[in-house]
């Protein structure tokens, strides 16, 4: 089994705080990080005997840093089912919206944005 990488530990990082405040730790979260095999199953009862989400949080966190890459992507599978608007906190840097979008699709909203900018404040804006 192979650690985590240093990308997969900063993302964990920067985005720790926010991960602590928003996963939803329920029974069947944790019951299904069990059964994908991310969290054993003595793990999963021990963050179900904590009482407050947040204690909770932190020892699924805990878990997950120390456990192996394949479990991180466990993980992610798991989140994606169950919390789908976190998974971008786990795959992106700073946890901004995940998108695979081509070079000059991502031009073509810039320059869609710019131009409603400038139009909402009275400017004329030209391309040659």
């Amino acid at each position: 089994m192979r650690p985590l990488d240093i990308d997969r530990m900063r993302k964990l990082t920067a985005n720790g705080v926010q991960l602590l405040d928003r996963i939803d730790p329920n029974h069947a979260f944790v019951t299904e990080l069990a059964n994908a095999g991310c969290i054993t199953w003595p793990q999963r009862q021990h963050v179900l005997d904590l009482v407050h989400v947040r204690d909770r949080n932190d020892k699924l966190l805990e878990f997950l840093t120390r456990g192996s890459v394949a479990d991180f992507e466990k993980f992610i599978q798991v989140l994606s089912k169950e919390q789908e608007f976190l998974v971008p906190l786990l795959v992106t840097d700073g946890g901004g919206t995940y998108l695979s979008l081509n070079k000059s699709f991502k031009l073509s909203i810039i320059v869609s944005i710019y131009v409603a900018f400038v139009q909402n404040h009275y400017c004329s804006i030209f391309f040659f």
